[in-house]
């Protein structure tokens, strides 16, 4: 692959994580008035609205896939990126964010775990070193510094749930780079807005409490702005990016950038006035170091000639 391509490929994975991790800020503020599983169903509906609009107006050929194929994506779509708001919206309200941000955290590591198993090959060093350099930056983010607080975390019913959102969006992530050979990035995008649209409006079936409806036409303006954001954003470029960047470098190393969407998070809930602490942006750093790390090169020793 051309150093050019990988580039662009970077570029696109580290916007992709700036579009997520400014939506959990955004979304936080949204939450005041409109429930959780309002703003995820509205989420997908709109996302797969606008893909939908764009591939009619870019008269796009339809998918010409088996029926194995379109079951498989289905799945897929309807595990990782259904399975993923599932467990990590209703895993909140049993837990802290501070633990659902660890598990969470836990995804690039878990990812090329998968890779391994599958590939049946060990990871290499490079990736090790990378992945638990920017794993610590990432806990000195979120731990705000204090790392002995890991020591007392308890996997309780809440925990349980996210780490089985985490573990869903670790296959979606590493499925999807064997998908994308097959089926062009934007239908596959949408048919996974669908599928996380069926699961999250399944979920709302049974919570007669969640009205998506009323609350939506009830908020107030800047309120609905953020739900734009979060679905056109945060949901239609967000998952093009992420699928074009693991179809180019590859579901392991792509899933190490997902370590950038807290350092967003707390990069935009500064701009939004909340104060950021020197040890957060050693957190950054940390991370930033990880990632170039495995791209470093280390000169070559000029073997010596023997004096005779």
């Amino acid at each position: 692959m051309r150093s050019d391509s990988v580039l662009k490929a970077i570029a696109l994975l580290i916007l992709c994580a700036f579009f997520w991790g400014s939506c959990f800020p955004i979304g936080k503020h949204a939450l005041h008035e409109v429930h959780a599983l309002t703003l995820v169903l509205w989420r997908f509906i709109l996302a797969a609205i606008c893909l939908a609009i764009y591939l009619q107006f870019t008269r796009s050929d339809k998918p010409n896939l088996t029926v194995m194929q379109w079951s498989w994506v289905v799945i897929v779509s309807a595990i990782g990126i259904g399975g993923l708001n599932l467990g990590l919206f209703t895993g909140l309200t049993l837990t802290n964010a501070t633990n659902g941000s660890l598990i969470m955290a836990l995804s690039p590591l878990t990812t090329s775990l998968i890779a391994c198993i599958a590939l049946r090959r060990l990871p290499t060093f490079a990736q090790v070193i990378s992945l638990l350099v920017c794993l610590s930056g990432v806990l000195i983010v979120i731990t705000n510094g204090n790392l002995a607080s890991l020591l007392h975390m308890q996997l309780n019913q809440g925990d349980q749930m996210i780490f089985c959102g985490m573990l869903a969006w670790s296959l979606y992530t590493y499925f999807s780079q064997g998908i994308s050979r097959w089926l062009a990035v934007i239908p596959y995008t949408l048919i996974g807005m669908i599928c996380g649209a069926l699961v999250i409006g399944t979920m709302i079936i049974f919570n007669p409490e969640v009205k998506p409806l009323t609350e939506l036409t009830s908020a107030s303006t800047v309120v609905i702005s953020e739900v734009l954001y979060v679905a056109i954003f945060g949901t239609v470029a967000g998952y093009l990016l992420w699928i074009n960047g693991v179809r180019r470098l590859g579901s392991a190393t792509a899933s190490v950038f997902f370590n950038f969407v807290p350092i967003f998070a707390v990069l935009t809930a500064f701009l939004m006035g909340q104060p950021v602490t020197q040890l957060q942006l050693l957190g950054i750093a940390v991370v930033i170091a990880g990632l170039l790390l495995p791209r470093l090169k280390l000169p070559k020793r000029t073997p010596q000639p023997c004096n005779s």
